[in-house]
């Protein structure tokens, strides 16, 4: 299987939790690992994921869920804390697929949703493996406000101007997310592309008010976190550089940090192979 360019979607599934339909794609089986995404325009859990998932689903029970508000997931305008209401909704979505405990393998929004979780839910998370994500705003390595725009400005340009492209969204990728401009996929760009034409994604994005939710630092909450936590951060991270996640590491009590050279902010997606030898490394050394 060639995977240095992602194959097209597996057929997903719906459930329901609480209420929200949660879109999502399940693959192997064996210890339950939820795959979360990141929050990019048109990310989904297939396409941030689906150029490793499959060497996963050897011996897990792989699911590769789209978030509320992106993919073919249900798009709420959220009310109240964002981050309590996804690890809420989240956890949801585990009791409808008969999940008591599981390994979360996240990206960016994905993984901030995740740690969360495991602050306030320890008893479903049995390990962490987080990429890019930015859960607090302190401390003498917290990032530069700027950081925590440039998400927001690559989303707002993307949608603005001439509005969505092919051309932007390859654009916006080797910008933010690969390390070596020239080896973005191909098949990635097309599925995120037509993904963020997605009209309601595309209202969520264009939205003057806050339809995302209120935003939470979760300082406190990575104090509390039990499950065993490894940060796997891209060495050109192009939103926050590797000093930030040791810092992460240092604040979950069993947190540890891999930095992997020649990655950005998608290592997943940029050295499957390598991302994979990785994190299964890890997952296998705390299961049980």
């Amino acid at each position: 299987m060639d995977l240095m360019d992602i194959q097209p979607p597996p057929q997903g599934a719906y459930a329901d939790a609480d209420g929200v339909d949660y879109h999502y794609i399940e693959l192997g089986e064996g210890t339950p690992t939820v795959f979360l995404h990141g929050g990019g325009p048109g990310c989904t859990g297939w396409s941030d994921f689906g150029q490793v998932a499959p060497l996963f689903a050897a011996d897990r029970r792989c699911l590769l869920v789209d978030i509320l508000q992106y993919g073919k997931s249900a798009k709420p305008v959220i009310k109240g804390p964002m981050w309590d209401y996804h690890a809420a909704k989240t956890v949801a979505l585990l009791d409808t697929l008969g999940v008591e405990r599981a390994d979360f393998v996240c990206n960016s929004w994905g993984g901030t949703i995740a740690l969360n979780l495991a602050a306030k839910y320890p008893e479903r998370v049995r390990s962490l493996v987080i990429t890019g994500s930015m859960p607090v705003f302190h401390g003498p390595l917290a990032p530069l406000p700027e950081s925590g725009r440039r998400g927001r400005n690559a989303r707002d340009v993307y949608y603005g101007g001439d509005g969505p492209s092919r051309e932007k969204m390859r654009a916006l990728m080797a910008r933010l997310e690969w390390y070596d401009p020239d080896a973005v996929p191909e098949g990635t760009v097309t599925l995120r592309h037509e993904q963020s034409l997605d009209p309601e994604e595309t209202a969520l994005a264009g939205a003057s008010d806050n339809p995302r939710g209120d935003w939470q630092d979760l300082s406190a909450e990575l104090g509390r976190i039990e499950a065993p936590a490894l940060f796997l951060w891209g060495m050109y991270d192009a939103f926050l550089t590797p000093d930030y996640p040791l810092m992460l590491a240092r604040m979950v009590p069993r947190g540890s940090l891999h930095v992997m050279d020649q990655a950005s902010h998608h290592p997943q997606e940029e050295r499957p192979y390598d991302y994979y030898s990785v994190v299964s490394g890890f997952l296998n050394q705390h299961h049980g």
